[in-house]
């Protein structure tokens, strides 16, 4: 399994942000994203991700392979953590939910319901949610939001032992994982040119 980029090209509200993008991810790797704010980062993984169209290039993975998750938790704040973790679990088919909550320490918080935790907490069953999905692709943008020193350790644990079942990992995270084997990405130089203006009216646009 590998994640094929090739010369892609984003966009943010109509206005290109990058262009040129080239990158391979194979089964056991994980590939960091860096740039400043803005750069378009986000906008690159939603495309990958599917939830947006490219401007131009290829991506060469199947978007049933990846599971993405962004700064919103996802959750259902009247579900308890058990049942938060299971309805996912239903949808994607997984036989059980003990792994992600074993990943991140969720067995203590299990009945509680996920409107009532704690932002950091919140954010660890939000993160769980990709063990249970199954999927060899993680996509992940800004993961340790809202986490202590010890929960971000907790996460790079989990995403060390999906690379070592095979999986893949595509993080923009500006916080050191300590994921020494991860390869890392600028993306500040696929800048997009500023369009052309060809005519007086077209400043303004």
């Amino acid at each position: 399994m590998e994640l094929n980029v090739s010369d892609l090209a984003v966009a943010r509200g109509g206005v290109p942000v990058l262009e040129g993008v080239s990158f391979r991810v194979k089964a056991g790797e994980a590939l960091v994203l860096r740039g400043p704010n803005g750069c378009g980062k986000t906008t690159l993984l939603r495309t990958i991700a599917g939830l947006q169209p490219a401007l131009a290039g290829e991506i060469g993975l199947e978007r049933e392979a990846m599971a993405y998750a962004a700064h919103a938790d996802g959750l259902k704040a009247v579900l308890t953590v058990r049942e938060n973790l299971q309805f996912w679990a239903d949808v994607f088919g997984t036989e059980t939910i003990e792994p992600a909550l074993k990943a991140f320490d969720l067995h203590g918080l299990i009945d509680r319901p996920a409107g009532s935790l704690s932002a950091g907490q919140k954010r660890r069953l939000g993160l769980a949610r990709m063990v249970v999905t199954g999927r060899p692709v993680w996509v992940l943008d800004e993961p340790t939001v809202s986490l202590d020193v010890s929960a971000v350790a907790m996460f790079a644990d989990a995403v060390r032992a999906h690379l070592r079942g095979g999986g893949l990992a595509l993080l923009a995270t500006h916080i050191d994982l300590g994921l020494d084997e991860a390869r890392v990405l600028d993306v500040a130089p696929f800048k997009a040119k500023a369009p052309a203006l060809d005519d007086f009216d077209g400043a303004f646009l």
